[in-house]
């Protein structure tokens, strides 16, 4: 088969593999004259804290942390931090997961191991019902057991443990308020990096390098977990967020799962309290006032959602509420339904598939607290129901187009 051009946006299939994608584009990018999908602007987006005056006036910081300084930082060197934190403070602290002692694949636990040694930060087998399975156990007898799961996608083989043992927990000891897996934190990248499923190259030659692309790196199963009574669900959207909230979860009493969107690890960059400090659990945020619309949102599509109020703001004259749910079980209702009753319309985004997702919940309860206020239809605007694409990530995805468009048809219903 004769190898494409490298300036063709197609990827040939020759019924084994796929050609390397990093030798031409395996995706499009957006036009010259494009107007709404354009790539977020990571340095101006009012998401993150620009400025270290703007990260310390957090009125959820303690009074340490608001006294203290600030410093840039992305996701992983934030994640790093609370770690580092979490392990220096109590010694009761183990981190592990596959290649944690080496600092992990996104380099989350980079320096972990040779300073708190490998009997508290270490590698296991390639196993993640083991890991899970064992930080379990650990947890139940008075360890802070942080497991790394290496990608969301791989952690199916531990549902049962999660479901049937780390949730049950306490459920099953009753008055025996001693019998508990709080301490026990499972943490996983999630979700899309833009460009499709990772690959594993077989070839160092330009000519002849041939790819295996696996489609398992790309997944957002964060709704799988919110069925589950007894876990609490995190996703963060910001480097400050992730460390607050990290070191919330190993502070609290039940069992969490803590998902990390891989695509901010090294986008998302900002100024961070260098204090430690821990943010309120089950809290949604506002963080922006509207009175006209809704958005309910977390961890990546945040700023997707900001990016389109801002175009929807200068071109329909609105005002948009924009709230990032942070904890996704148990969510803040109240939050949500105060700001529907204020706004009347309401769109839920996220990048996980539409079907059963966290939309349908957050619309169903805003349908039956907010009924008599709604001025249009509850909307979701969110991933596909169908699996992530080794190529075209994006197209499953909610992009600043969709939620653009949602916000005109919630105004105009």
């Amino acid at each position: 088969m004769t190898r494409p051009p490298l300036h063709h946006h197609l990827v040939v299939n020759t019924g084994k593999c796929l050609y390397n994608s990093a030798l031409y584009r395996a995706y499009s990018s957006h036009p010259p004259s494009a107007r709404l999908n354009v790539p977020i602007d990571y340095a101006t987006t009012p998401i993150l804290h620009h400025t270290s005056k703007s990260a310390l006036s957090n009125p959820e910081l303690s009074t340490e942390a608001r006294n203290g300084t600030a410093s840039r930082q992305n996701l992983f060197q934030a994640v790093n931090s609370a770690l580092s934190h979490a392990l220096s403070s109590d010694p009761s602290v183990l981190l592990f997961g596959e290649d944690v002692a080496f600092g992990g694949v996104f380099r989350c636990s980079m320096n972990l191991a040779s300073e708190f040694g490998s009997d508290r930060v270490f590698n296991t087998p390639l196993s993640e019902q083991g890991i899970v399975g064992f930080a379990i156990g650990a947890a139940m007898e008075g360890a802070k057991a942080i497991a790394e799961v290496q990608f969301a996608d791989y952690v199916y083989p531990a549902f049962d443990q999660l479901v049937n043992e780390a949730a049950k927990v306490r459920f099953r000891a009753g008055t025996n308020e001693g019998q508990t897996c709080g301490g026990l934190v499972v943490r996983m990248p999630t979700g899309g990096v833009g460009h499709g499923a990772l690959t594993h190259t077989l070839s160092e030659d330009a000519d002849t390098a041939v790819d295996y692309y696996a489609s398992y790196h790309s997944q957002s199963p964060e709704s799988l977990f919110t069925h589950i009574p007894g876990l609490r669900v995190i996703l963060p959207r910001s480097p400050a967020q992730a460390k607050g909230l990290l070191l919330a979860a190993i502070a609290c009493p039940d069992p969490c799962i803590f998902l990390e969107p891989k695509i901010l690890y090294r986008a998302a960059v900002e100024q961070v309290p260098t204090e430690p400090y821990t943010l309120p659990i089950s809290t949604a945020e506002v963080l922006k006032q509207g009175t006209d619309v809704t958005i309910v949102s977390y961890g990546a599509p945040l700023y997707t959602c900001s990016a389109a109020i801002e175009k929807a703001e200068k071109d329909f004259g609105c005002s948009v509420e924009l709230i990032d749910l942070r904890t996704i079980y148990p969510w803040d209702r109240q939050a949500v339904m105060g700001s529907v009753n204020k706004t009347g319309r309401a769109i839920v985004v996220h990048e996980s598939m539409v079907n059963a997702g966290v939309g349908a919940e957050v619309a169903a309860t805003i349908q039956e607290g907010c009924f008599l206020k709604l001025e249009a239809p509850v909307q979701r605007v969110a991933g596909w129901t169908t699996h992530m694409g080794l190529i075209y990530e994006r197209f499953n995805i909610p992009d600043v187009a969709r939620v653009y468009d949602a916000i005109r048809v919630a105004l105009n219903y």
